[in-house]
Parts: structure tokens; C-alpha cells; sequence
């Protein structure tokens, strides 16, 4: 009677889960690379801002790029820029609306001021693509007798 089998625990069974508690999975897996992990690793933007909705070169899709890209190229004057703010407005030479450019658009090593002429290509603004954004902004020539500061923060005279 007392042939008890080694195999065999000795204490009470343990409690099986229960099938209420499913095991904690979440799709898709965070992973690097993927734009759940790049999400959840951002901090929050102070004082409750939103993200701004308009495209900088760096979010701005690739089909978006592919069209700027192979638009043709205008000519303006830069009405003004504010580097702080990291946007200007660009005044068409051939007239019409002003057209927004983002800091992340300028091309060359010259930050503009108001009255530099500038080249550029545009692109639709999302999400309703009525407004348009000059992209590949570059100074043909600087306004005489202004000073430029370069991005590292030197100043020039021209």
C-alpha cells in the first residue's frame, strides 16, 4: 500500500489558469523600426501642442517628393523668415498668393532674409492639397548690402 510513485508530486495539484486571463499580447510587437515603437517613445510635446500638420522634408511622403521634384522651378523674393519660428513666406515674382517654406526646405548654407531672391518648387499642402509649400528653396542672390547668417551661426555682409 505504501508503493507510492516517485513521479508524483507530493503537495496538493497547482491551480491551472484560468481561461479569463488570457496571456498579455499586443499586435503589432513593438519592435525598432516599426512606427508603434517610434510613437511610444516620444515624449510629449510641452503644453499640450499638437504636431504640426504641415510636411517638413522629413515626413513629407515619397510620392510627394517624387512630384516636387519634378515640378518646374519658380522664381521670388523672400518676404520674410523667421529662423526661431522655423518658417517664412516666399512673394511669387510672377505675382499671386504668398507661398509658405519650411526651415527644413532651404537649400545652401545661408539662412534668407527679406529680400533675397530665391528658387524654388512647390509642393500641395495635405490634407485638403488647396494650399501649396515651396520646396528646394535656394538663394540665387542675396538682397546687397544685407547681412546673412550662415546655420552654424556666423554672419556674412554681402
Amino acid at each position: 500500500m505504501s508503493d507510492a510513485d516517485p513521479s508524483s508530486p507530493t503537495g496538493p495539484p497547482l491551480p491551472l489558469a484560468s481561461p479569463r486571463n488570457p496571456p498579455q499580447i499586443s499586435f503589432p510587437f513593438l519592435r525598432e523600426g516599426s512606427r508603434v515603437w517610434e510613437r511610444e517613445r516620444k515624449p510629449p510635446l510641452p503644453g499640450g501642442e499638437l504636431p504640426s500638420p504641415l510636411p517638413t522634408k522629413r515626413t513629407r511622403t515619397y510620392s510627394a517628393t517624387v512630384r516636387a521634384k519634378s515640378g518646374p522651378v519658380f522664381k521670388g523674393v523672400c518676404k520674410n523668415f523667421s529662423r526661431s519660428q522655423g518658417h517664412g513666406f516666399i512673394r511669387p515674382s510672377h505675382g499671386g498668393e504668398d507661398i509658405f517654406v519650411h526651415i527644413s526646405d532651404i537649400e545652401g548654407e545661408y539662412v534668407p532674409v527679406e529680400g533675397d531672391e530665391v528658387t524654388y518648387k512647390v509642393c500641395p499642402i495635405p490634407p485638403k492639397m488647396q494650399k501649396i509649400q515651396a520646396v528646394e528653396v535656394m538663394i540665387t542672390h542675396p538682397k546687397p548690402g544685407s547681412k546673412h547668417e550662415t546655420w552654424s551661426g556666423q554672419i556674412i555682409s554681402s
